[in-house]
């Protein structure tokens, strides 16, 4: 599992001639595919991990606020058709991508979210909220003992204050997880990003990737295309690093009810 990464990094340090020989030591050792991809790339690489922080972070959030509210109503609401209503949210992970392609970007062209900088919103409002945000709240609400939530309704406590006061506090390792898992897809996803992102200064990283090494002159100069993976990877190692333990915990806990 780590050879393929580690070897993107052994690459990235060294020249082109070095990078088709099969040696763990680059022979000089350099920076510049990292000077390359900060300073020379059109667009430069902060600009590509501006446009994938906003969207991911924007993505994360939603999917925090509107996981938790939409799951914890499928767990402790009582309401008509909850069950088929679930079980349609769940369906709708089995309808990929590429089979609702056009009636979504149609939908989207109509409101103008695929003009100018609107084209953020685009890709931001199509991930906004996922089947599985809501899976993983709704298993974890449902671990979470109801005396807790019975004892907030005896000191006067309704459905909302419940969920914002007592639920949502105790649910912090599945907000993690939802939290790492949402910025994680959305920091790596390509097939949005790609369809609705026309210009390149626009462009995500994965997307960025793409062109340089189809048509931006990355085919075969792989210390810097090694570069790239390289400082792509980066920031979901460190977020998953720093919260690896709620990440762990939302998970085991939230496949503890069905």
């Amino acid at each position: 599992m780590f050879t393929p990464f580690a070897w993107s990094v052994i690459t990235s340090f060294k020249t082109l001639p070095d990078s088709v020989k099969l040696t763990i030591i680059p022979q000089p050792f350099t920076l510049d595919a990292y000077t390359y991809i900060f300073t020379e790339l059109d667009p430069p690489l902060p600009r590509l991990f501006l446009n994938s922080a906003i969207i991911a972070t924007a993505v994360t959030i939603t999917n925090v606020v509107l996981g938790s509210i939409a799951g914890y109503a499928f767990a402790r609401l009582h309401f008509r058709f909850r069950e088929v209503l679930f079980v349609i949210v769940l369906a709708s992970l089995m309808i990929p991508d590429q089979l609702r392609l056009v009636p979504v970007y149609l939908i989207l062209n109509t409101l103008g979210l695929t003009k100018g900088v609107l084209q953020y919103g685009g890709v931001i409002l199509v991930l906004a909220i996922s089947a599985t945000s809501i899976f993983l709240m709704r298993q974890y609400f449902l671990s979470i003992p109801r005396e807790i939530e019975e004892a907030a309704r005896i000191d006067g406590a309704g459905y909302f204050a419940t969920f914002w006061r007592v639920m949502l506090p105790l649910a912090g390792p599945a907000l993690a997880a939802v939290a790492i898992l949402q910025f994680q897809g959305t920091w790596n996803g390509y097939f949005w990003p790609y369809v609705i992102l026309q210009k390149q200064d626009q462009y995500t990283v994965p997307v960025a990737l793409s062109f340089f090494r189809l048509a931006g002159g990355l085919a075969t100069n792989w210390p810097p295309l090694m570069a790239m993976v390289v400082m792509a990877t980066i920031p979901v190692l460190v977020l998953y690093l720093f919260f690896q333990r709620y990440f762990v915990e939302g998970i085991a806990a939230s496949g503890v009810k069905g």
